[in-house]
């Protein structure tokens, strides 16, 4: 399946068109204003749900008289929904109307919250904490829908908007959560969010516009759509170049998130949960370089938008080394780390969708597996770490997994350059039309 693209990881490729719920045959009307802030907004909302338990685990297992052994199952079931709906549900927009799709899994959402705001079980909580991970996943059709509503040339733009918001829900799912169960209890998050969940449905219904082309299926079935995303892992190379360094700079973001209140509420800083809650809304910076990504990758300069945060990713643990000793060091330390993460999220998500813009839902599902992946990874490694070595330890596992996504890009970069004019200069446009 080839195509006009720069496969070895480098710049952004010329859209194919297609059918089914991704692109058509014809360009992307104007998208009406403020929708893509909505969906920045709902895919924010959304992924926030898988993780507003991490810092209520103590209060709902107490509150439900669950062992120490099982409350941490709460998370892992949480994450495993997440994951099989990446694969079982995500690729569905590339058959059904993706708008009637994104309803329908937030109304369904708004359920499974119901559900585990009013659990008198830890079975009927743990049941329903699964199917919101399952149905958290909207989060990802709604980055594919944002794309394909998006002409070619502001596409990047448009998936770092939306990926900005989804960063501020997973940073900021954490604080609001702690604020909320001080508030009101921990029952209260999941009800205060099953009825934004319904509310956001609601409104999306009413606003939301269609995929253009429209909802016509593919000439296959739902088990042939999902063996399809395997077969594009297969023949696409750019596809495992991004997804693999989608799992690494994941589970070095993880390595820091999944761990850093541990050093926090030790001597000589002794934080409280809220304090520590509060690095989430730093992280949050963050945000901003989604959107400058997408502009970088709009303008053909993918491979070093890439380059360049996967070096800050690298540089960001010398400060976050210093935690121990200084907060202001943290602060700095988070910020590059997350304007590093998300700069390269970004440029992976425009790149890989642009390969077959009609398989939107499947490379952004297959991808974010990967993500998963390695979120999964670097926070187990990372708590096993601190506990038998410390926080520098763990330091050196975040950079050791940085430098490796930089060697990674580096291989490719040399394996695959960018094409040069007869003047020995470099093109960004030709680069991105270049086949590799």
């Amino acid at each position: 399946m080839a195509g006009n693209r720069e496969v070895g990881g480098g710049e952004a490729a010329a859209p194919r068109r297609g059918t089914g719920g991704g692109e058509g045959a014809c360009a992307p009307a104007p998208t009406p204003r403020g929708v893509i802030p909505l969906l920045a907004v709902a895919g924010g909302a959304s992924v926030a749900n898988v993780y507003f338990a991490q810092p209520l685990l103590v209060t709902i297992g107490r509150d439900l008289g669950m062992a120490p052994a099982l409350v941490g199952a709460v998370v892992t079931l949480t994450h495993v929904g997440y994951g099989l709906g990446l694969f079982l549900l995500v690729p569905l927009g590339d058959m059904k109307d993706r708008r009637r799709l994104i309803v329908t899994q937030l109304v369904l959402l708004a359920g499974a919250l119901t559900v585990v705001s009013i659990a008198p079980t830890a079975a009927l909580l743990l049941v329903g904490m699964a199917a919101v991970g399952l149905l958290a996943v909207v989060t990802q059709t709604l980055v594919v829908h944002a794309a394909s509503l998006a002409p070619p040339a502001r596409r990047g733009r448009v998936v770092g908007q939306v990926t900005g918001g989804v960063v501020i829900g997973i940073l900021l799912a954490r604080a609001v959560s702690g604020l909320l169960a001080d508030l009101a209890g921990w029952r209260s998050v999941y009800l205060a969010s099953a009825g934004l969940t319904a509310l956001l449905a609601l409104v999306l219904s009413r606003s939301l516009p269609r995929s253009p082309g429209g909802a016509a299926p593919p000439a296959l079935g739902y088990g042939r759509l999902l063996r399809s995303t395997v077969d594009l892992f297969a023949r696409e190379r750019l596809l495992r170049v991004r997804a693999l360094l989608g799992l690494l700079i994941f589970a070095a973001f993880s390595t820091l998130w999944s761990s850093v209140a541990l050093p926090l509420s030790e001597a000589p800083h002794s934080l409280s949960h809220t304090a520590i809650g509060a690095f989430g809304l730093i992280g949050a910076v963050g945000a901003l370089a989604a959107g400058a990504a997408g502009r970088l990758n709009d303008r053909g300069l993918s491979r070093w938008t890439t380059g360049a945060g996967l070096a800050l990713l690298a540089v960001s643990w010398v400060p976050l080394a210093f935690t121990g000793s200084s907060l202001w060091a943290l602060v700095v330390g988070v910020i590059v780390l997350d304007l590093a993460v998300q700069a390269v999220h970004v440029t992976n998500q425009t790149l890989i969708y642009a390969l077959h813009p009609e398989a939107g839902g499947r490379l952004i599902g297959g991808y974010m597996i990967f993500y998963a992946i390695g979120s999964a990874t670097g926070a187990l490694a990372a708590t096993s770490l601190y506990a038998a070595a410390g926080w520098g330890a763990v330091c050196v596992l975040g950079a050791g997994i940085s430098v490796l996504a930089f060697l990674v890009w580096a291989h490719e970069t040399r394996a695959r350059p960018i094409p040069r004019d007869r003047y020995g200069k470099s093109s960004p446009e030709r680069a991105g039309r270049s086949r590799g």
